[in-house]
This record gives structure tokens, sequence and C-alpha cells, in this order.
């Protein structure tokens, strides 16, 4: 026998578990619509781009700002910003990152052909960005806009050198996944997961993982089983129905903070008729409903959200009353917690002209949202027992994004982000009455339109001061509660959960990353 055998055999099973040790594999819920960084303002998508990509500055939780391909920013003027950039960074193919670069991604963020949830409302507001010298960039503002580092935090730079002779197909191939960030693209099967390496030149602190395996993973339990047969390290947004069970499981350590992201029920406001409302014959109504403010009133009353949050959630998120949390900047804490009233709710229907309901269907993407399929069937049955027949239709995240961006829907559904953790955001995507040109109301599904609730934000964008900055929001935020512009329902919590000796650490709002994940120590 060869005395050798038995050491080689051992040195190789040594390799192989500190490979495994140097190799991260999460299990992710949020759909990935593309690897290019630009194309789809979707939380699958930037929570991949984080990996490859840096953004001008960064923006963690609370709308705090950080250093990252600008080293420092200041104002020249009240509609005049300077960002010194660093000039110690290349790009993954040795190229020098510059000015240009910058000015590049802004130029191409505002419209990427085939996008359907535009990056370009971070952009309302920068009139011209122009290269000074290779590390200097002068932003000029259409108006004074204190919020605009963090507004353009959630651009991803992407090199000009590259992107100038790429589409959104070379990114999918990797051809111009050529970043700054901490790790290197290695291959992406749509639906199924993208691989990565460490960046040996990122300038940044060292990734804790040599190679990432991202795996999507859109089934709750299936996340779950995975982790617990060890295919996966790491697995976010866990099944409210295995939270107990995985926190008494020795091998497993689960982490949950608390999470900006609302859950909300966007009404269309189109006019004419629609054919998803109809009057309890099946015949579509020659008016819209949804538009009478004691309709959206009834249907908003007529929700248990206390139900839902105890029954179908198990305790795992908080009722939501607006679309920011409580403790938020921009949060009004004089909103009161919406009622559940079913018998005021059918008194404003007949007071509407409905005292027999009619028929609504909402439709919701099955691969998206954690637990809002059954969310929505809640919210079903509380309606129907006012009169308000409705039927859930659950659709796939491909089919749904696109239809209800065009508000072909009587009711959408909609998991608001809030990633810059103040009101802003979600005020001027989810809010404002849409205008492509203005970069304005990108995900307002519904396409609800209120002008007090635009000129709060106009009020608020040029506002310097913090304290009367928020006074505006808290104002937005009782304008679209008493015109029911949205019906929220709950806040998530951010739930992760992990094999025994890996920590999970939130980054910025419900994005899960592999540098999020470090070992115990």
């Amino acid at each position: 026998m060869n005395r050798l055998l038995p050491i080689v055999a051992a040195a190789l099973l040594a390799t192989g578990v500190a490979a495994s040790a140097r190799t991260l594999s999460i299990g992710f819920a949020d759909p990935v619509s593309s690897v290019d960084p630009q194309l789809n303002n979707h939380a699958g998508d930037r929570s991949l781009a984080l990996h490859f990509w840096d953004s001008i500055v960064n923006s963690r939780d609370g709308g705090k700002l950080e250093p990252a391909l600008a080293a420092s920013w200041k104002t020249l003027d009240d509609k005049t910003w300077e960002f010194k950039l660093r000039t110690d960074i290349k790009w993954q193919d040795g190229t020098p990152f510059t000015a240009e670069d910058i000015v590049y991604s802004f130029q191409r963020a505002r419209n990427v052909p085939g996008s359907v949830a535009s990056y370009s409302g971070a952009l309302r507001t920068v009139e011209s960005a122009t290269a000074k010298d290779v590390a200097t960039v002068i932003i000029k503002t259409n108006t004074p806009n204190p919020m605009l580092p963090l507004e353009i935090a959630s651009i991803y730079i992407v090199s000009k050198h590259v992107g100038e002779k790429s589409k959104t197909e070379d990114y999918n191939a990797g051809r111009a996944v050529v970043g700054t960030g901490p790790y290197k693209f290695v291959s992406y099967v749509p639906g199924d997961r993208t691989v990565f390496e460490r960046n040996p030149g990122y300038y940044g602190p060292k990734p804790a993982w040599e190679k990432v395996n991202y795996r999507f993973i859109n089934n709750g339990a299936a996340r779950t089983a995975a982790l617990l047969a060890g295919d996966v390290d790491v697995i976010d947004k866990v099944a409210v129905t295995d939270v107990e069970k995985l926190r008494k499981d020795p091998k497993v350590s689960v982490y949950t903070y608390p999470g900006l992201r609302v859950l909300l029920l966007q009404p269309s406001f189109k006019p004419g008729a629609n054919e998803f409302i109809t009057d309890n014959a099946g015949k579509p109504l020659e008016k819209n409903p949804l538009l009478d403010l004691k309709v959206r009133q009834a249907l908003s009353l007529a929700i248990n959200r206390k139900a839902i949050v105890d029954r179908v959630l198990q305790g795992t998120v908080t009722e939501a009353n607006q679309w920011m949390p409580k403790g938020s900047f921009g949060y009004n804490p004089d909103v009161k917690d919406i009622a559940y009233n079913p018998e005021q709710a059918k008194k404003l229907l007949a007071e509407a002209g409905f005292p027999q309901g009619f028929q609504i269907a909402i439709h919701v993407p099955g691969d998206r949202y954690p637990q809002a399929p059954e969310t929505v069937q809640a919210v079903a049955q509380f309606w129907s027992r006012i009169g308000v027949k409705t039927k859930v239709e659950v659709v796939p995240w491909a089919v749904y994004s696109s239809r209800a961006n065009k508000n072909d829907f009587a009711v959408s559904v909609i998991a608001w982000g809030n990633g810059t953790g103040e009101a802003g955001y979600g005020l001027l995507q989810t809010l404002t009455t849409p205008d492509a040109k203005r970069g304005r109301g990108s995900n307002n599904w519904g396409r609800y339109s209120n002008e007090s609730v635009d000129k709060a934000l106009d009020a608020a964008t040029v506002e310097f001061d913090a304290k009367r900055r928020e006074t505006i929001f808290r104002h937005a935020a009782k304008l679209v509660t008493d015109d029911v512009g949205q019906i929220p329902l709950y806040h998530y919590q951010n739930i992760w959960a992990a094999k025994k000796g890996l920590k999970v650490e939130p980054l910025l709002s419900d994005r899960t990353t592999a540098m999020q994940v470090t070992r115990l120590k």
C-alpha cells in the first residue's frame, strides 16, 4: 500500500474544508431582473449590485452618509455642489476611475431602455454634472436641494469606457460587469443564482469571503429547508411560520431588526371603466368607484390590520398607518392608527352610491413580497364582508411589474422600502403625480395625484433646515392619510437566519449582501 495515499487524502480533505470555509452561500427572496445596476430600482437588483458597484457616496440606515467614490463634498452655492473623488480607485480591468465615469453614469441612469422602475427620480433636481478635472465633479441643481447627496447615493456608478459600448444584455452576460466594488462577476443564471469572487484590487476593507454563491429562492419554506439542509449558509426574509422553529434550532441563529419597508395597497385613480371593477352582475362600471374618497375610506376601514399582523404574519410585522414606520424621519405621530370599523365602512359605501357594493380584483406578485399573497387573501375576505366582492389574482413578478407600472390593475400591491430612511423617498416615488420628465412618481402605480402633496415635496426639496423639512413631511403624511391616497397595511421587520457561528448585520434597509455576514469570534 502506498503510504502517501492517506496523507494525500487528508490533505485534499483539509483543502476542501478550508475552501468551504472561504465560500458563502446566501439564499435570498427578492427576484433579480438584471445584473445591469441602473435598469430597475428593485430590491433584488439593488442587493446584487452592491457587490459589484459603488455610489458616489454611501447611504446607511437612518440616512447617514459616508464617503465612497467621493472622499468629500460641499456646497459652493445653494445650487452648486462639489464632489472630490478618491484618486486610488481603479475599475476591475485596471482602468483608472475618473470624474467622467460619474458624469456618464448620471446620464445613463436617467433613461435605460426597458426599465420599468427608473432611477431618474434620484436625479430629478440635477441640471448638470460636469468633470472639472479627473477627481472633481461639479453638480448644478435646478433648485436648491439639501438632500442631493442622499438622493444620488442610490445611483450605482458604471464605467464609461465599458458602458458606452454595452447594453443591458452585456451586463447580464458579465461582459460589462467591470465595477469598483468588493466582488468580481463570475456567472449569472437568471431566476437561479449569481456567483462572484473577491476583488483583490478593492480599495475598501477586504471582503470576508473569497467566493459567494448568491441563490434566488423565492419560497420561504424552501429557503428554510435549504438552510437546514446545509445547502446555504444564510437566508433572508425568513418565513413567519419558521421563525420560532429556527430560534429553537441549536444549529441556527436568527437575527431580527426593525424594518423600513411598508406593504401598501395602491388603488387605481384611472378614470372611466376598469376591467377589474364591475357591478355585482359582472358588468363593468362606467365610472371608477375608487375615485370616490368615501369608497377608499370604506376599503381602508374594512381591513382588520391587527388580525393580519397577529394571524397572517404571526407578530413579525407592525401595523402601519402611513408609509414611514414609527420613529423614522418624517413619521407623523399625530396620525392615528386606522380603526377597524366594518359598519362605518358599509355606511360610507352606501353614501357613495354602492349600498350593495361591487366586485373588484386585487393583483399581487406571488414571488416578490413575503406573505403578500396571504395578506391580500385576508384583505379580500374583509372587503367581501362589507359587500365588495373581491378576487385575488396572484401574478408572477415579471408580468406583474410591467402591468402595474402601466396602471392596468384596479388595486396593486407594493412593498416600498423607504431605503433612504426618510419620508421624501416614498413621497417622491409612490405619491407625487407621475411625471417621467421630472423623475416623479415612478412607483406611483395607481396614478394618485394631489396638488397639495406635490407642493409638499417641492417645499421639502428646497428646505435646508432639518426640523422644518420634517414638519413638511409630517404634513404630507396627514394629507395622504386624509385622502387615502394609498392604503398602508404593515411594516416588515428584517429577519435573517444563519448557520451557527455566522452573524448578520443590517447594511441598508432590507438589502442582503455578503458584506453583512461575518464569522463570530
